[in-house]
C-alpha cells in the first residue's frame, strides 16, 4: 500500500473503519502494559519475588519507552507509517509470548523492554495518526474513538486477563494477549489507510525544510502544559492503579474472587466517559481536564478516608469515569496546540510524559505501598493530580492577561 496525503485524507467521509482499527490496535496494547497489573498476586507467588517487584515491571516497561521513543522515532522518522505501526505491533506480539514463557523473573524484565521499544514508537505513530485522518475540527471526535481502544482495556482486557489469571494461570493471560497483537497487526495491513505524515515538509536536494502554518490556536506553550499535566496526573495514578489489586483486597477487605468484576465495573464507568467526551467535551478538552481532575481531587479524599466498601467501590466508579476520560483529553489539547509539522514531535513529546508518569508512579508507588501500605496511596494521585491543575489555571491567568488589551 503506497503513502497517501493527509489532505485528500482529511476531505473524505469521516474514517469510523480506520479508527476503529487503531482502536483495536490501541486496545491490546494497553491491556498489554497493564497486564502485570491484575497478576500481581499469581505473578508473586509463582515467580517468588515480592508483590512490590512485580509491580516494578510497569516502571520496566514505561521507562524504556521514555527512553527510547524519541530517538526511535527520530530513526525511523521517513519510514511508511502504516508498516510501521504493523512491524512495531509484531515486535510487540513477540516480546509478549517470550514473557508466557519466561522462566524467570529476570526473563519477564527482559520481555518488558523488548515490549517498551516497541511500544514508544507505536504510541508516538498512533497518537498522531487520528490527525492526520480528519481535520481539526474533527480530531477530538476520532480521538475518542481511538481512546476506546484504551476504555476497553480497563474494561475487558485487565479483568478478563486478571480472571484468566486467576483460573489456568498467569502464563496464559500473557499467551493470548500475544495472539490479539497478532490480530491487530492483520487489521491494520487490511483496514487502515496509510497516511503522507510528510506532506508538510519540502524536500530539497540538501534536505527537509518545514514548512510554517500559521495558526493563532497552536502554540509550544499548549503543548508543553498539556504534557506536563498529563506527567504529573499519570504519576498519580499509577502510583495507586498498579497495586489497586492488593488495595481493594487488604485495604478495602474486598474478597478476592470479586476483584475482576470491580476492575470491569472500573472500566465501564471509563467506557461511559468515552462516549460523553464524544458527545460533548471533545471540543471542550480544557474544560473536561478540569472537571476530571476535580472528580478525582474528590474521589481521592473518599478512597484515603473511607475504609467502608460501599463507599469505597462507590468511589472507584467515579474515579474510572475520570480516569477514561482524561488522557483523551489532554491528547486532544496536544493536537489542537501542535501545528501539522510538529504533529510527530508533539506526541513524542505526550507519550513520553505519559509514560515517565507511568514508571514514575509504578515506583513511587512500590515505596509507598511497602513503607506506608495501600491506605497511603489515593493521596499520591491526590497530589498529583492536585499540582497539574494548579499549573493549568495559571497557565489560564497568564494567557488570559496576554490577551488583555494595553492602555
Amino acid at each position: 500500500m503506497s503513502e497517501q496525503t493527509t489532505t485528500d485524507q482529511r476531505s473524505s467521509k469521516f474514517p469510523t473503519g480506520a479508527l476503529l482499527v487503531l482502536a483495536l490496535a490501541i486496545f491490546v496494547n494497553i491491556s498489554i502494559e497493564m497486564l502485570p497489573m491484575g497478576l500481581v498476586l499469581p505473578m508473586s507467588r509463582e515467580l517468588g519475588v515480592s508483590e512490590s517487584a512485580v509491580g516494578l515491571l510497569v516502571s520496566v516497561f514505561a521507562f524504556t519507552v521514555v527512553l527510547s521513543s524519541t530517538p526511535l522515532i527520530r530513526l525511523t522518522r521517513r519510514l511508511p507509517r502504516h508498516q510501521l505501526v504493523i512491524g512495531v505491533l509484531l515486535v510487540f506480539a513477540v516480546a509478549t509470548l517470550a514473557g508466557a514463557f519466561a522462566p524467570t523473573y529476570e526473563w519477564v524484565v527482559v520481555s518488558r523492554i523488548v515490549g517498551g521499544l516497541a511500544h514508544g514508537i507505536f504510541w508516538t505513530v498512533v497518537g498522531a495518526y487520528a490527525a492526520y485522518l480528519v481535520p481539526k475540527e474533527q480530531i477530538g471526535r476520532a480521538v475518542a474513538i481511538t481512546s476506546a481502544g484504551g476504555s476497553l482495556a480497563f474494561v475487558l482486557g485487565l479483568p478478563l486477563s486478571t480472571l484468566l489469571g486467576q483460573a489456568v494461570g498467569w502464563r496464559a493471560a500473557f499467551a493470548v494477549l500475544g495472539v490479539a497483537c497478532l490480530v491487530a497487526a492483520f487489521a491494520v495491513w487490511r483496514v487502515l489507510p496509510a497516511v503522507d505524515h510528510l506532506a508538510d515538509v519540502a524536500t530539497t536536494e540538501t534536505g527537509s525544510i518545514a514548512i510554517p502554518v500559521a495558526d493563532p490556536d497552536k502554540s509550544v506553550r499548549g503543548v508543553v502544559i498539556a504534557v506536563v499535566s498529563t506527567t504529573l496526573a499519570m504519576t498519580g495514578q499509577y502510583a495507586f492503579y498498579t497495586f489497586i489489586s492488593p488495595y481493594l483486597v487488604q485495604h478495602a477487605q474486598l474478597p478476592e474472587a470479586w476483584l475482576s468484576p470491580a476492575l470491569l465495573a472500573y472500566g465501564v464507568m471509563g467506557a461511559l466517559a468515552i462516549v460523553v467526551i464524544a458527545v460533548w467535551l471533545g471540543r471542550r478538552a480544557l474544560a473536561g481536564v478540569v472537571i476530571c481532575m476535580v472528580l478525582m481531587l474528590a474521589t481521592m479524599v473518599a478512597l484515603a478516608l473511607s475504609t467502608v466498601l460501599p463507599i469505597t467501590f462507590a468511589a472507584v466508579l467515579v474515579w474510572g469515569f475520570a480516569m477514561g476520560a482524561l488522557p483523551p483529553l489532554l491528547q486532544t489539547r496536544v493536537l489542537h496546540a501542535a501545528e501539522d509539522r510538529f504533529l510527530q514531535p508533539a506526541m513524542a513529546w505526550y507519550t513520553t510524559g505519559f509514560n515517565t508518569g507511568i514508571g514514575a508512579g509504578a515506583l513511587v508507588g512500590a515505596l509507598v505501598f511497602d513503607s506506608f501500605g495501600p491506605g497511603a496511596l489515593p493521596w499520591v494521585l491526590f497530589t498529583g493530580v492536585a499540582v497539574s491543575l494548579v499549573l493549568i489555571g495559571i497557565d489560564r491567568g497568564l494567557a488570559r492577561r496576554r490577551t488583555q488589551p494595553t492602555a
